[in-house]
């Protein structure tokens, strides 16, 4: 019997779809090879899978339901902020897509924070003109950390308060041209001279990235949340997370996809990543067994250039995996060439209304997140 079966064999044992199969290989729960008989398709370890099924199979102990939550796992915290259900992201009940078509970001946000509108702020907090833009929020929000109020005891109305004048701040830092009464989107379009059709766009981009359930930065804002911390220091938290490859980090990757299709042409771009195993950044999502319909919604609405076009077409028809919200944003980006680094700076400033959300929230609870370790390490000397 062979130590390698190819995909078909693969999801007949597993019982599940190719997409959370992909998933699967993306987690590093399974090891994925290229054929050598044909290397566009990939073999899979049989002790492996095997394992897995048996694994699934198994009744579970506490601890080990507990530390399966942590990824991707079962819910582990309340929260009415926002939820994914049914392959769709909802806000405090309403449909983020159906709310993205009209909304701006702060509208999102004051949903987000349960209030009717956001309060009125003054100029926003000041930040180094000289740093890139993500360096400058960061640095920001550092600073705003040092010198605000703990969350703990505080009066809701001064946390909203606190919170809208953070939001246009990190917006402001991050590189949006904020004036009176116009929205964050719109600030983005006036800094980087863009026309209606490509604030139309941010602004919905803007809209669907404001908050995705507890995902890693929403639950690092409301890990310092909970030690009492200021909602600066919650929101840097957040930020910090973000930045990782495997989070907002992504949109890099993507682009370095693109680049390489560019480079390539997107049909051995995709064989030749696949043939070596690797995950392609941009395609498939854990919480959405079909397509993230945040980015089947910012796709419909752009003018796609050829090149993202075919891109995402190799992908779909090798993987059977299709877009997400990480590839729309870059194709945003592409599509009105903005800068390089433009879709990291707008998930930022758009995930700043859902870390201050869970952050106020935390607050509102008085509890400290201290999950327990599950040692496994040398024996304890007990002497």
């Amino acid at each position: 019997m062979s130590a390698w079966i190819d995909r078909d064999e693969t999801l007949r044992l597993l019982g599940v779809k190719p997409q959370t199969l992909y998933a699967y290989v993306s987690r590093k729960l399974l090891t994925a090879l290229p054929d050598p008989a044909d290397p566009r398709r990939s073999l899979y370890s049989r002790s492996e899978v095997e394992g897995l099924v048996k694994h699934r199979r198994r009744g579970r102990g506490a601890a080990e339901v507990a530390e399966g939550a942590i990824s991707w796992g079962d819910a582990i915290l309340p929260t009415s902020i926002s939820s994914v259900a049914g392959g769709r992201l909802y806000y405090r009940g309403r449909d983020a897509v159906v709310l993205a078509r009209t909304a701006t970001l702060e509208a999102a946000a004051a949903l987000l924070w349960d209030v009717a509108e956001l309060p009125e702020v003054g100029e926003p907090l000041g930040f180094d003109v000289d740093l890139p833009p993500i360096e400058a929020a960061m640095s920001m929000l550092a600073a705003a950390a040092c010198r605000s109020d703990p969350t703990r005891g505080r009066a809701a109305v001064s946390l909203l308060e606190e919170s809208a004048k953070l939001l246009r701040s990190v917006a402001a830092a991050l590189g949006a041209e904020l004036s009176a009464g116009a929205d964050i989107a719109a600030g983005f379009a006036r800094r980087w001279n863009r026309d209606p059709a490509a604030e139309r766009a941010m602004r919905m981009a803007l809209v669907l990235m404001a908050d995705h359930e507890l995902n890693a930065s929403a639950f690092a804002a409301r890990v310092a949340a909970s030690t009492g911390a200021p909602l600066a220091a919650a929101a840097l938290s957040g930020f910090a997370a973000l930045l990782g490859p495997s989070h907002g980090g992504a949109t890099r990757r993507v682009r370095a996809l693109v680049d390489e299709a560019a480079f390539k042409g997107p049909r051995r771009a995709v064989r030749e990543r696949l043939a070596r195993g690797d995950a392609l950044p941009g395609f498939g999502h854990p919480l959405y067994p079909d397509i993230d319909p945040r980015a089947a919604a910012l796709l419909a609405q752009l003018p796609l250039p050829d090149l993202l076009e075919e891109l995402s077409s190799e992908a779909v028809d090798a993987t059977g995996i299709r877009p997400d919200i990480d590839f729309a944003t870059v194709a945003v980006a592409c599509t009105y060439d903005l800068p390089r680094d433009a879709p990291i700076q707008m998930f930022a400033a758009a995930r700043m209304a859902g870390w201050l959300a869970h952050a106020m929230e935390q607050a509102s609870t008085g509890r400290l997140i201290r999950p327990r370790a599950r040692y496994v390490g040398p024996a304890l000397d007990r002497s």
